[in-house]
C-alpha cells in the first residue's frame, strides 16, 4: 500500500516484494480476495503491482459457490425467477426512508415521546421534572470533570503494570458521549437494583456499538452502502421489475461490480466479554463514588447533607455473593414522580425505517451501520460462532436468504387498537387484559410497630409478607415499564410503515432483533400490527378471519374448520359489538385466549362484512398457521409414535387434536383417582384442571424444563385463578408437575425414551 502511494518507490523493491510473497506461499489474487481494506488501500495496493504488471486486474470479488445442502440445493439449482415482496411506493420515497435511517443511526440513539406524556402534567409533576433537569445537569459537569482527570492519571500510568490499560478505550469517543451513556443507564434502574453485572456489561456494550458505527463512518464505508443501497433498492419497489436475484445474490452482484473503496465486511472481532464488563464496571464506579443529591431535596425541613446517589450492595443468588447496584429511594422517587414525557432508546431497539440491508455472510446484514450478530449466543460463549466461522459460505445460503426474506416483510400499526390500550393505560391499566397497572397500585409494604409485641412467628409471617410485597412491586414496576416501552415504540411508529431486521440462536430459531415490540411479543404487541402490503380478501378470506377469531378465542380447540366456522355466524352479533364498542357494550372479546387479537380481528370482520364486496375488500391483517407443539411433533416423527403423533395432528382425523386438553383430562383422571383414595391436595383442585393450567409445562417439556420449573410455570397459572385457595399454591403446584410428568410419559412412549436416551 505504502509502495502504491508514492512514485519515488523502484519497479526493482515492488518486484523484489512480490517474489518475497510468492516465495512465502501467498498469491497475488488472495491479497483482493481475502484481505479486508479501509478508504482507498485497496486501490493502492493496486497501484503498486501495476508499477511492474501494467496489464494485471484482480480477480472478480463474486463467487458462484452453489448451494449443497440436500434440502435446498432443488430450489436454488432449478428456480426460474424469484418473488420478492414488492414495496407499494416509488424508490425514491424508499431511498428517502433509507436516509433517514441511517441519519438515525449516526447519532446512535432514538429520544421518543412516551405514551404517558399525554396526561396533563400537574404542578407536582413539573416540580419533579425541574428538579431532575437540574441534577441531570450538574451530575453531568461533575462526571465529565471526574472522568477527564480519571483518563489523565489512566494515560500517565505504568503500561508495564501487567494489569489491561483501559486507558485506550476511553478515547475512543468525545468524553460527552461517555458521560450520556452513564446517565442514560441511571434512568433505567429498577427501584430494587440490578446486577453490578448486568449493567457493567450493558454499558461496555454500548461504548463499542457507538465505537463501531464511528469507525464505519470514518472509514468511508457509509458512503459505498448508500451508493449500494440506491441500486438494491430496486429489486424491492414496483418502479423495476427483478425477478431472477434474491436480495442476498443482487446485493453481492452490486458489491462485486463496485469492488473500489473500503471492505463491507468489519474485520474487527467483537471485544472480550471480561473487556466490556470492565470498562462498565470502572464507570459505574465513578458514578457511584460521585453522584450525589442533597437529601432534603424533597423535604426541606430535614438536614441540609449529600447524598450518594447509588449504592454498591452485595447479595445472594443460588448461593453466591453477587454485586449490586441500588438506587437511592430518593432518586426512584423523583423519577417516578416527574413522569418524564420522553424515553431515549438505542438504536438497534427501534424497528428499521426502510428495508433492511441483505445477510451476505455472518459478518454483513441487518442494520446499516448498527452491529449486528447473525447468530445470538450467551456472551463469552465461542464454540458456535467458531463452527460459524468455519460453515462454507454456500451451506449458509438458505439460512441467510430466510432471513433476509423475514425481514423484507413491511408492517404498519393498527392505530385504533393501539388508541384504545393505551387509554387504558393510561387509566391505571387492567391485569386480566395483560395492561399492567402503575406502582400507585402496589400493595403497601407492611411495617412493623415498635409498641407492639411480636412472637417469632409473627415475625416469620410479617416478613414473609414484607417479602412478596417487595417481591411484588418489583414485578409491577418490570411488567409497567415493558408495556410502556412497547406503547410508546408503537405511538412512535404510528403513521410510519417499518421493518424487523432478523437474525437466529444456535438451533435455527429466528428473532427479530428489536427487543421490546415486534410480531413475537405477547398479546397486546401482536395486536397492534398490521401488514403495510393488503390483499384483497378473495372468495375465501373472510371464512379464514372468521376461523382464525374462534382459534383467538380458545373456545373450539376439538372442533374442525367447518364447526368453527358455523360458531363464528352465530356469534357475529357479539363480534360486531366488540368491533363498534370494544368498552362499553357487551365486551365479548375480553373473555377470549387471547383478547386483544380478539379486539382487532372483530374490527376487521366487521370492516369486510360493511364493504361493498367482502371478497374485494383489502386487508393488512396477519392470519396465524401454527403447528400443533413442535417440540412433540418432532420427538413423534422420530420415536415413530403414531398414539403420539395422533394427538399433534402428525395421523388424518376427522377433527384436530389438541395435545393440551389431552394431558389435561389424562391429569384429571389421574386426580380423581387419588381423591377417592382420600389425598387431600387432589381434592382441593377439583374444577380447577383446565388446558390452560398444563399448557406452559406439556409445550417446554421438550425443551429440557424440569420439575422444578415445571411446577413455577404451574404455580403462576394456579395464581391467575381467583377462586383457587391460596395456601394450597406450593402442594397444588408439585403434585400437578408430577401428573403433567406422567400423562406425558404414557401418551407419548417414544417421546420420553428418546429424552431419556440424549
Amino acid at each position: 500500500e505504502c509502495m502504491g502511494r508514492t512514485d519515488a518507490v523502484s519497479q526493482q523493491i515492488v518486484k523484489r516484494c512480490l517474489q518475497q510473497l510468492k516465495e512465502d506461499g501467498f498469491r497475488v489474487d488472495a491479497l483482493f480476495q481475502q484481505c479486508i481494506f479501509r478508504k482507498d488501500e485497496r486501490e493502492m495496493v493496486l497501484a503498486a503491482i501495476q508499477k511492474v504488471h501494467t496489464d494485471y486486474h484482480p480477480p472478480s470479488m463474486l463467487t458462484c459457490e452453489p448451494c449443497t445442502s440436500p434440502l435446498v440445493k432443488e430450489f436454488y439449482t432449478k428456480r426460474k425467477s424469484v418473488m420478492n415482496p414488492k414495496m407499494d411506493f416509488e424508490l425514491r420515497e424508499l431511498l428517502k426512508h433509507f436516509n433517514r435511517q441511517l441519519e438515525i443511526e449516526q447519532e446512535g440513539t432514538v429520544t421518543i415521546n412516551s405514551v404517558e406524556a399525554d396526561k396533563i402534567p400537574t404542578p407536582h409533576i413539573i416540580k419533579m421534572r425541574k428538579i431532575l433537569q437540574e441534577l441531570r445537569s450538574k451530575w453531568q459537569k461533575v462526571l465529565l470533570r471526574v472522568f477527564r482527570e480519571y483518563k489523565f492519571s489512566m494515560g500517565n500510568m505504568n503500561q508495564h503494570s501487567g494489569k489491561i490499560s483501559l486507558y485506550p478505550y476511553f478515547s475512543l469517543l468525545p468524553d460527552r458521549e461517555y458521560i450520556e451513556i452513564m446517565l442514560q443507564s441511571l434512568t433505567s434502574i429498577p427501584p430494587n437494583g440490578e446486577s453490578l453485572l448486568v449493567m457493567a456489561r450493558e454499558i461496555g456494550t454500548k461504548i463499542n456499538n457507538k465505537y463501531c458505527i464511528r469507525k464505519k463512518v470514518k472509514t468511508q464505508m457509509v458512503n459505498k452502502i448508500m451508493t449500494i443501497y440506491s441500486s438494491y433498492a430496486k429489486l424491492l419497489t414496483d418502479s423495476i421489475e427483478l425477478n431472477n436475484f434474491l436480495p442476498r445474490e443482487y446485493w453481492t452482484n452490486l458489491e462485486a461490480e463496485m469492488s473500489s473503496g473500503p471492505s463491507l465486511i468489519n474485520e474487527d472481532s467483537p471485544w472480550p466479554s471480561v473487556l466490556v464488563v470492565h470498562l462498565g464496571t470502572h464507570l459505574l464506579d465513578l458514578m457511584v463514588k460521585e453522584l450525589k443529591v442533597p437529601c432534603n431535596i424533597l423535604n426541606p425541613e430535614m438536614e441540609e447533607k449529600r447524598i450518594p446517589v447509588l449504592y454498591h450492595m452485595y447479595t445472594f443468588r443460588c448461593n453466591q455473593q453477587v454485586g449490586f447496584i441500588k438506587p437511592h429511594p430518593i432518586l426512584t422517587q423523583i423519577l417516578a414522580e416527574a413522569v418524564e414525557p420522553t424515553l431515549t432508546f438505542d438504536v438497534y431497539v427501534m424497528p428499521m425505517l426502510c428495508p433492511p440491508v441483505p445477510w451476505t455472510s455472518p459478518h454483513f446484514g441487518g442494520y446499516i451501520l448498527s452491529p449486528a450478530k447473525l447468530m445470538r449466543s450467551v456472551e463469552g460463549a465461542i464454540q458456535h460462532q467458531l463452527l460459524l466461522e468455519n460453515c462454507r459460505s454456500s451451506d449458509l445460503y438458505a439460512v441467510l436468504d430466510a432471513l433476509n426474506q423475514l425481514g423484507n416483510c413491511a408492517w404498519k400499526i393498527n392505530q385504533p387498537v393501539l388508541d384504545i390500550i393505551v387509554s387504558i393505560f393510561n387509566d391505571k391499566g387492567n391485569e386480566s387484559l395483560d395492561i399492567p397497572p402503575p406502582l400507585s397500585e402496589a400493595p403497601e409494604i407492611p411495617k412493623f410497630s415498635p409498641k407492639q409485641n411480636y412472637s417469632l412467628l409473627d415475625k416469620s409471617q410479617l416478613k414473609r409478607a414484607i417479602t412478596q410485597c417487595r417481591k411484588k412491586t418489583a414485578e409491577m414496576h418490570s411488567l409497567r415499564m415493558d408495556t410502556l416501552y412497547k406503547l410508546s415504540i408503537a405511538n412512535h411508529m404510528r403513521d410510519s410503515i417499518f421493518w424487523f431486521p432478523h437474525n437466529m440462536d444456535f438451533r435455527g430459531r429466528t428473532y427479530p432483533c428489536p427487543p421490546h415490540f415486534n410480531h413475537l411479543g405477547n398479546d397486546v404487541t401482536r395486536a397492534m400490527l398490521l401488514f403495510a402490503i393488503g390483499k384483497p380478501l378473495g372468495k375465501h378470506g373472510l371464512n379464514w378471519l372468521k376461523i382464525h377469531l374462534v382459534n383467538l378465542t380458545g373456545l373450539k380447540k376439538r372442533h374442525s374448520l367447518k364447526q368453527r366456522l358455523e360458531y363464528a355466524n352465530e356469534i357475529i352479533d357479539d363480534i360486531l359489538d366488540s368491533a363498534d364498542n370494544p368498552l362499553t357494550g357487551r365486551k365479548w372479546w375480553m373473555n377470549s385466549d387471547e383478547p386483544w387479537q380478539t379486539l382487532a380481528c372483530c374490527m376487521e370482520i366487521a370492516n369486510a362484512l360493511r364493504s361493498p364486496d367482502p371478497a374485494k375488500c383489502v386487508s393488512y391483517f396477519p392470519v396465524h398457521q401454527d403447528g400443533s407443539c413442535n417440540g412433540l411433533q418432532h420427538y413423534a416423527a422420530l420415536g415413530r409414535d403414531v398414539i403420539g403423533a395422533k394427538s399433534v395432528n402428525l395421523m388424518p382425523s376427522e377433527l384436530p387434536q389438541d395435545v393440551y386438553s389431552g394431558v389435561a383430562m389424562q391429569v384429571e383422571e389421574f386426580r380423581k383417582q387419588d381423591a377417592e383414595r382420600g389425598v387431600k391436595i387432589a381434592q382441593v383442585l377439583d374444577g380447577f384442571i383446565c388446558r390452560k393450567v398444563v399448557k406452559q409445562t406439556v409445550m417446554t417439556v421438550v425443551y429440557g424444563v424440569t420439575r422444578f420449573g415445571g411446577r413455577l410455570q404451574i404455580e403462576k397459572r394456579l395464581r391467575e385463578i381467583d377462586n383457587f385457595p391460596k395456601e394450597y399454591v406450593w402442594d397444588a403446584s408439585k403434585y400437578l408437575v408430577q401428573q403433567v410428568f406422567s400423562s406425558l410419559k404414557e401418551m407419548f412412549t417414544g417421546t420420553r425414551e428418546i429424552q431419556d436416551w440424549l
